[in-house]
């Protein structure tokens, strides 16, 4: 298996671009295209791994200490070894120097190998794709779409791994609907979350989202809007909310690390005017990131 490309971004162009840099356990560097997995590693034949997705400002990734912890407990939660920190300390710096870009994103695999083998860890640098500013400037469309509550500890709640068919098929579905990305929302009609965002809603002052006990992930961006939203005295309201009150919003929108905070236009086919709280924290965002 190769480093050659990247995981592909929800409403990009269809083909990812070749990362700028590749680092893995043991080898350090090598070229993009080289192999870099054993065919029969775990991560691989299973899904059976942990990953984390980060933007790096100016050369510094965000939350990288936070996000690094999340990769252990997520790898304790799937059942392997949990990594070596400073390993992924040293392959992250690896790739990023040799990448010589301030402002790219920054992934994180951990993967427990072949049966009876040593792990792998791989570090991978990435330009940010341009449509994320597209799709900000106009604002995104949203489907909303059946999916599981993962409260149950089996089933992996707040949990990042290589697992990501169904997410992609999200994506897939919501674009054959019309729409640039999905919400899910469990059988009761309850809010989630989107297959790689935490979702937003403002209704008056207050800003709204759903909390973690309904088994959405525990997005680094999501933590980080709550502390900035905290720090300028938003009100900020957690729970578990039924599809109809998000329909009710003033404003909607979503975040994660990579695309930041994206201003929701309409879900289905319901429509938002684009409103200032997004603008604010998008520009706090980006403030508290930098160097």
């Amino acid at each position: 298996m190769t480093a050659e490309r990247d995981t592909v971004q929800a409403n990009g162009p269809g083909v990812a671009s070749r990362p700028l840099a590749v680092a893995v356990s043991r080898r350090g560097l090598v070229e993009p295209g080289e192999p870099v997995l054993a065919a029969d590693d775990e991560g691989f034949t299973r899904g059976r791994a942990a990953f984390e997705t980060m933007r790096v400002y100016g050369g510094r990734p965000f939350r990288f200490e936070q996000h690094v912890t999340r990769l252990v407990n997520s790898a304790a939660r799937i059942g392997i070894d949990a990594p070596d920190r400073s390993e992924i300390e040293e392959l992250s710096a690896l790739a990023l120097d040799s990448a010589g870009a301030p402002d790219v994103s920054l992934r994180l695999y951990w993967t427990p190998g072949p049966p009876g083998g040593s792990h792998c860890a791989i570090a991978i640098v990435g330009a940010i794709p341009a449509w994320i500013e597209e799709v900000r400037a106009r604002g995104q469309r949203l489907v909303s779409l059946l999916h599981q509550r993962r409260s149950e500890p089996w089933m992996l709640p707040a949990t990042k791994s290589t697992s990501y068919a169904v997410s992609m098929a999200a994506e897939a579905e919501a674009k054959a609907r019309g729409a640039d990305d999905a919400v899910f929302v469990d059988a009761d009609g309850i809010v989630l979350e989107g297959p790689v965002t935490n979702v937003w809603w403002r209704e008056g002052d207050a800003l709204v989202t759903p909390s973690l006990e309904v088994g959405i992930l525990a997005g680094e961006t999501r933590a980080a809007l709550l502390e900035l939203a905290a720090r300028d005295g938003r009100e900020v309201v957690e729970g578990v909310f039924p599809l109809e009150r998000l329909l009710g919003a003033d404003e909607v929108f979503t975040s994660s690390s990579v695309r930041e905070i994206i201003p929701v236009v309409a879900v289905d086919g319901v429509a938002f005017e684009r409103g200032q709280a997004a603008v604010a924290l998008q520009d706090a965002l980006r403030s508290a990131a930098q160097p």
